[in-house]
């Protein structure tokens, strides 16, 4: 087909982005919509009724993901846009749902011009990307690529003891597997940043090359637990002090090892935690994230390192890896063509990495997968302050538009 110049319209965007907050609006007009509750469901509801209004065919698969068809004049494998209608417990009205409605907005334009696609155009809806109700994030996702096993998410209990299964079949979304997402000619998610760069850089869209790789660790270190007032400070074994060597010296050498390493120590648990004993225990998680994977092993090798720096106050120091993930690059093709978009269409726009994980990393071992960004105000996500302009959402939608449109030509 001949390649037109078609830009979304923005005020119904604004518009439809609205509409879907009220499902779990908040007081402080953020949204509480966890996954497979009943404001997931009403949200599913709606987004089934505005797919099947544009003459779209709705499928639901075995995990409760929604895949809603424009049919093409091949049938060949499709484009995939989407993202999650889930949130966190009172998140933002932009996270996740913007990439959903981005693709029912670039559908929508195409039907109204009369487009009949090449190839199908899917809109996906991912369930549990967040796994804020049933751990853990991008459950749905990493189920369709065999990262997760299906028979043991589907266990996965809630804070009141409700299990996946249960949850999905109660709103009335378990689906077939057999309609699972297997193949596409591309896979396109729009979020939002949930960082502080682009706004920071005066930029409009990210073109995002690879979510990064990480590592996240267990630092647990035993003393002895003594009578804070009776113990020579030379006869303590206090574990607080020496985490707190640790730490300082965690940060001295993470701090020079590269600029783009981002690293965290997120929890703390000091035991017994009373004021007149010494510290026997303390438990703390230290995590970093970085595209390059020797930079990943470095900071591997340096937390195996710890208990042998001599700094450990006479306290026993272990550490035991939790998890760790490898970067996942995108397709260089999609990624190109994204920035040509950008570009074609006079955005500003700078080519960067993703330290969140996102359903795209998991569906890239699928399909062709990219992923764009558009600014968050003040870099706030997960909150009720979250906040993207819709200048800026028009803009990430018009891009996602005019690749599509070059996808199909």
């Amino acid at each position: 087909m001949q390649r037109q110049k078609l830009l979304i319209n923005g005020e119904r965007l604004k518009n439809e982005h609205e509409r879907f907050a009220n499902f779990g609006r908040t007081e402080n007009n953020g949204v509480t919509r966890l996954s497979l509750s009943e404001e997931d469901r009403l949200a599913r509801d709606f987004f089934q009724s505005c797919c099947e209004e544009l003459g779209l065919r709705v499928k639901v698969d075995d995990m409760g993901c929604m895949y809603a068809t424009l049919e093409g004049v091949e049938n060949k494998p499709p484009i995939l846009i989407g993202s999650h209608l889930d949130s966190v417990k009172k998140g933002g009205r932009f996270d996740g749902v913007l990439g959903v409605l981005a693709g029912l907005e670039v559908v929508r334009t195409l039907v109204e011009n009369n487009i009949k696609p090449r190839v199908p155009v899917t809109i996906v809806n991912f369930t549990n990307e967040e796994g804020a109700r049933f751990e853990p994030s991008m459950m749905a996702s990493g189920v369709l690529s065999n990262k997760f096993d299906k028979n043991v998410m589907v266990k996965k209990k809630d804070a009141d003891g409700i299990t996946f299964e249960e949850a999905l079949q109660s709103i009335g979304y378990e689906g077939e597997a057999s309609n699972r997402l297997k193949e596409g000619t591309a896979f396109l998610e729009l979020h939002i940043e949930q960082g502080p760069i682009l706004e920071k850089e005066a930029l409009s869209i990210g073109i995002v090359e690879c979510v990064v790789g990480m590592a996240c660790y267990d630092i647990e270190i035993t003393g002895e637990s003594d009578h804070a007032g009776t113990t020579p400070m030379n006869m303590r074994k206090d574990a607080l002090f020496a985490a707190n060597n640790l730490i300082n010296e965690i940060r001295r050498v993470l701090g020079a090892l590269d600029e783009e390493l981002v690293y965290t120590i997120g929890r703390v648990n000091v035991y017994p935690s009373i004021h007149t004993v010494i510290p026997n225990k303390v438990v703390f998680s230290l995590e970093a994230r970085h595209k390059n994977p020797e930079i990943v092993k470095t900071f591997k090798d340096f937390v195996e390192s710890l208990p042998n720096l001599g700094l450990n106050e006479g306290c026993e120091v272990k550490t035991t890896k939790l998890w760790e993930r490898d970067t996942v690059w995108f397709d260089a093709e999609i990624v190109n063509q994204l920035e040509k978009s950008a570009q074609t269409l006079g955005y500003s726009n700078k080519r960067m990495v993703s330290g969140a994980g996102h359903d795209a990393q998991f569906i890239a071992s699928l399909v062709p997968s990219a992923m764009l960004f558009v600014p968050s105000f003040n870099g706030k996500s997960h909150c009720e302050e979250e906040l993207t302009t819709w200048e800026e959402c028009e803009k990430g939608v018009n891009v996602l538009l005019d690749t599509v449109l070059a996808l199909l030509s």
